[in-house]
């Protein structure tokens, strides 16, 4: 696990894999990524969630349907993402509703809200804010579309530590990033005493409105090497990711993708295959697992996936790896991410089927179920909650 992961939350985690090879399972999730609802107060340009129709930015999932959702798949943590959570008038509530089951719970925000909404929530060592930050204040305004947001995430960071709150923030390289800036960003939040850095290259959103900018698997190797040699193999800067998939990042090793590791629920239903690539829905965690062709997923076997290496894939292959080889991890957190020499060899992309554009189809299939539901709306839960 990553140096900044706590000796609690790792032990439990480590416990619960350990708990489900030894059970035969080879399917299981990790970390429930939720999203209770798509509306933003930002439109950043990467983003493959703001231009929905109206009628669906304004769905909520409700209390009940969140916890259903941690019930059913049983993962150890939850992510909560969107959209942009600090929108959702429950969301003290659910984040409570998680913390007396027990789960480790990390709720995302792009902090535009946070000083506002922060006394709603108490510090617990479950729980961690995570602040949205692409980079130094030009890179992540730049990234957001909007200036003077970096200045107010920073603000919320100091105020979140200030009150006791484990606090990270969660970044995404793209196209174009300058390791030097990348690595003197990393050194600047360091200072500010974060409880670690979550780190991802972007990914092609089928719907994002800037399709331009997204790290191939070539260049994100690469990046992560020029990034991490500058702060001594990594060993610098405390990460949340396992070291073992910082050190696929590097181009150290080569992973298949365990896309049912971090299942993704949303207003849509559970997403299939994962939190990234909306190919279908269903209504049940179970039909999620046991319906979907995992199998067609993945680098090498899907064009859609051919540059991932985003943590929602990989991360579950990379903790897997990490409980069956300790002894990698311990050399890992002494000597750093090898950051030159050979490459790990990647997987062929010869034989991977060719994509199928089936998203739209999806949107409107909601859009005529919230439609026909429209006579109740007003007395349902997926009413706007602003």
């Amino acid at each position: 696990m990553g140096k900044s992961i706590p000796f609690a939350q790792a032990a439990r985690i480590g416990s619960y894999v350990v708990g489900q090879t030894l059970r035969g399972n080879k399917h299981y999730p990790l970390v429930l990524m939720l999203e209770p609802l798509f509306r933003c107060n930002l439109a950043c340009a990467g983003c493959g969630k703001i231009d929905y129709p109206d009628e669906i930015l304004n769905q909520r999932l409700s209390y009940e349907q969140c916890m259903e959702a941690i019930d059913e798949c049983g993962a150890p943590a939850v992510s909560i993402a969107g959209g942009e959570p600090l929108l959702h008038r429950d969301m003290p509530k659910i984040v409570e509703g998680y913390l007396k089951r027990k789960k480790f719970v990390i709720l995302c925000t792009n902090a535009l809200l946070l000083a506002k909404k922060i006394d709603q929530y108490k510090p617990n060592p479950f729980f961690t804010w995570s602040i949205h930050l692409d980079g130094d204040q030009a890179m992540h305004d730049k990234s957001v579309c909007e200036d003077g947001v970096y200045e107010k995430a920073v603000e919320a960071i100091l105020l979140a530590k200030s009150k006791g709150f484990r606090t990270q923030i969660n970044c995404t390289l793209f196209e174009g990033s300058d390791p030097e800036r990348v690595a003197k960003f990393f050194d600047e939040m360091t200072a500010l005493g974060l409880d670690g850095i979550t780190v991802s290259p972007g990914y092609s959103y089928e719907r994002a409105p800037d399709q331009e900018h997204f790290l191939n698997r070539a260049k994100t190797k690469q990046l992560f090497r020029d990034v991490l040699k500058r702060g001594n193999g990594g060993k610098d800067w405390d990460f949340t990711q396992s070291s073992l998939f910082m050190n696929f990042l590097a181009g150290n090793e080569a992973y298949e993708c365990s896309p049912w590791s971090m299942p993704a629920r949303t207003v849509f239903g559970w997403q299939k295959p994962c939190y990234l690539l909306g190919e279908g829905y269903v209504k049940t965690f179970k039909e999620l697992m046991e319906g979907t062709e995992w199998e067609k997923y993945g680098v090498g076997n899907y064009e859609k996936c051919a540059d991932c290496m985003v943590h929602c894939g990989f991360e579950g292959t990379a903790v897997a790896h990490s409980v069956k080889n300790p002894l990698k991890v311990a050399m890992l957190a002494m000597k750093g991410i090898k950051t030159d020499g050979p490459m790990a060899t990647d997987i062929s992309l010869a034989n991977q089927r060719p994509a199928d554009y089936v998203f739209s189809g999806h949107v409107e299939k909601k859009l005529t179920e919230i439609r026909i539901a429209q006579p109740r709306a007003s007395k349902s839960v997926v009413t706007v909650q602003d």
